[in-house]
């Protein structure tokens, strides 16, 4: 069940309740027993066993490691009469209370005379504000083994070292230097250890995501995603010693012996956890506002305000992140306004983004109060989004399928961002600091135009989707590139598809995923550097096109290696069969798939060739049937477990250069990299 509370408006009858004690006991009685009862009521989970993301266009972020999709209508539920849900009346909640003032009236017309007066038992018992929690709990647990793939590291910056060697391995850089650890085995005779090898690392770690939701009425409410102990490693915060920031772009350990605590002078002697406190022990918090936004419905559409998420399509650019497996998200300070024609399942809006500010006049002592404000008006990012979506209604899509009918959805969602000024690189500009150049700003001039179609095809059991996205751009000036008369253009592409065949009444899913992005034949290097932007070896055009970093194909090498699917395209052929399917929603399953992985430009690739490498991942997932979100087999909900392997063989692509491969070195060859990844949850 989704836990809710009731609240109820305006005044109280505080008057009568102090003059009644035994009638203010009785009452509180009373109160229990209709919470309780209403506790008992269940309230429409959101698709996927997630909370349901008002978004500026369709739903929650899909997970394409299952092969599933799901979208929501731009207009949330309940906005028209061809929905399945009765129509918005804006007076419907002022009708309740004429009703109710009606149904207690009261001898002395002190409480109750009014409309806008009620009981303070009603404080418990009206419909009008609720409280719903939506939301999940999470511990993953991952091996990462030869993530480095057996290279040899060279030189620091060159964008080939895909991932660093840890800490506690002895290896040989490119340059045949031995980067010894001797700190292993039993020390010899003169009292030396041995070099440590260990090219595993092992991690866990938990998160606990709140998604409340104030339905203040019908027409309105407010939404909010908090983050509670967000992926915090698990042992990463003992007494003993912890992590000590001491600034930007540093890092380090402070142990307890410096006299942070005596009692535990060492991690031996560690007794307790402590919660993450950014500045303290790490560089966050215990708790995380990650989204806040309000929705009011008008007769004519829906307004939006605040940070809310944004999806569009299969994820491919702008997605919401919502899975109990996702990292990433989309979110955009944003006002909105949706609207559209339900006879023939039209949408269509548009957005004003805050995308960057600039510099601001915001200090530590903010927290006594005070109204921070941007100091540069030049500098703001600013984004204009329209939109148009044709959605076909839920209940009106299952009666077309089951007729034989194809339904065909499919939107384009476009985005115009702009940028004239911006801060000086390495520059902290401040409005009483006159003594940097320019005041330590520097032109910028940016601008793009970031086209998004997306299509959907429906036909019986069979899904398949599209998303392609272009950026159409120019740049003036980067720390990449003095050039300030003559733009640099930008010109990316990219493209997703999904198809899905269901059978054996859907136990069994048989799917093809493709993605491509594109690449640059004028930089070294899939990855961005640590500024992010790659050295240009002439004045061509930017175009490496990179996916959103939540949408997964795989477990090794775009999901961690990479950290996306960037100047390259894959295709994915996978099988997913539920071996236990309940209506309840209980079900027990395994899938496996295989990824090819090929780069769109060979130049940009270590061994400058186009094969990347080769993929292949199995799971297992059970899902219990516990809970009021899992009373579909589709959706997610309840406990859910997955166990997953993954080994991910190297080609030539990732291999060295014939130039590269001196006598330094004794042993060239590439090795396999392997996970095994544990994610227990709890969906609500």
């Amino acid at each position: 069940m989704v836990p809710r509370s009731s609240v109820g408006p305006r005044s109280f009858g505080f008057r009568s309740l102090l003059s009644r004690t035994s009638a203010t006991l009785a009452a509180c009685t009373a109160m229990l027993v209709t919470a309780g009862a209403q506790a008992q009521q269940p309230t429409e989970p959101a698709a996927g066993g997630q909370p349901r993301p008002a978004t500026g266009a369709t739903s929650a972020a899909p997970e394409p490691e299952s092969g599933e999709a799901a979208h929501d209508d731009l207009i949330p539920q309940g906005a028209g009469p061809n929905d399945g849900t009765p129509h918005v009346d804006p007076s419907t909640d002022q009708q309740k209370l004429v009703q109710q003032g009606r149904e207690r009236p009261t001898a002395d017309g002190s409480v109750g005379a009014r409309p806008s007066e009620v009981y303070s038992e009603d404080w418990w018992a009206h419909t009008r504000p609720i409280v719903e929690v939506h939301g999940y709990f999470r511990t993953r647990g991952e091996l990462f083994h030869n993530f480095a793939l057996g290279r040899h590291p060279g030189l620091d910056g060159d964008g080939q070292n895909l991932w660093a060697q840890p800490r506690d391995n002895t290896f040989t850089n490119q340059r045949g230097k031995r980067e010894q650890v001797l700190l292993c085995q039993e020390p010899n005779a003169a009292g030396q250890f041995s070099e440590c090898y260990d090219k595993s690392q092992a991690t866990a770690n938990l998160r606990l995501r709140l998604n409340p939701e104030i339905h203040i009425s019908d027409n309105l409410r407010i939404m909010t995603q908090i983050d509670l102990l967000d992926n915090l490693v698990l042992g990463s915060t003992p007494d003993a010693y912890a992590l000590r920031p001491s600034g930007v772009g540093t890092t380090g350990y402070s142990p307890a012996v410096n006299g942070y605590n005596g009692y535990a002078p060492l991690g031996a002697f560690t007794t307790t956890q402590g919660p993450p406190t950014a500045g303290v022990n790490g560089y966050r918090n215990s708790i995380d506002v990650q989204r806040a936004w309000a929705e009011y419905l008008t007769p004519v559409g829906q307004l939006r305000f605040g940070r809310m998420p944004t999806h569009w399509g299969l994820g491919m650019v702008a997605n919401a992140g919502d899975c109990i497996d996702c990292d990433y998200q989309t979110n955009n300070d944003r006002i909105m306004f949706v609207t559209g024609l339900k006879p023939l399942d039209l949408y269509f809006g548009g957005a004003w983004d805050f995308v960057s500010t600039g510099p601001t006049n915001s200090s530590p002592y903010d927290v006594y109060g005070g109204q921070p404000y941007n100091t540069a008006n030049l500098t703001n990012v600013g984004q204009w989004v329209l939109f148009a979506a044709r959605r076909t209604n839920p209940e009106l899509q299952r009666l077309k399928l089951s007729r034989g009918d194809v339904v065909i959805n499919g939107g384009l969602y476009t985005t115009y961002r702009k940028q004239l000024l911006d801060v000086a690189a390495g520059q902290n500009p401040i409005t009483s600091d006159r003594l940097l150049a320019n005041n330590g700003l520097e032109r910028r001039g940016a601008e793009a135009f970031i086209p998004d179609a997306w299509v959907q095809l429906l036909y019986n059991k069979l899904r398949f989707e599209a998303e392609f996205a272009a950026i159409y751009g120019s740049l003036e000036n980067s720390p990449a590139s003095a050039k300030v008369t003559d733009p640099i253009k930008i010109r990316m592409w990219g493209l997703a598809t999904q198809a899905e065949f269901r059978a054996v009444e859907d136990k069994l899913r048989i799917q093809f995923g493709h993605g491509w992005a594109s690449g640059d034949p004028n930089v070294e290097g899939l990855n961005p550097g640590s500024n992010g932007l790659q050295a240009r070896r002439s004045d061509g055009a930017i175009s490496t096109f990179r996916f959103h970093p939540a949408y997964y194909v795989d477990y090794i090498f775009f999901r961690r290696i990479m950290s996306r699917i960037q100047g390259a395209y894959y295709f994915r052929p996978s099988v997913e069969y539920d071996f236990v399917r309940n209506p309840n929603g209980q079900k027990f399953g395994g899938g496996a798939a295989i990824i090819w992985s090929r780069a769109s430009e060979f130049i940009q690739t270590p061994g400058n060739k186009r094969d990347l490498g080769v993929e292949l991942d199995l799971q297992l997932y059970y899902q219990s049937k516990d809970g009021s979100l899992n009373d579909d087999p589709n959706k997610m909900g309840g406990f859910y477990t997955a166990l997953q392997y993954g080994v991910f063989f190297p080609l030539g692509g990732l291999d060295y250069l014939k130039g590269e491969q001196t006598n330094a070195v004794s042993d060239w060859s590439l090795s396999t990299a392997q996970t095994v990844r544990l994610i227990l949850g709890v969906l609500f």
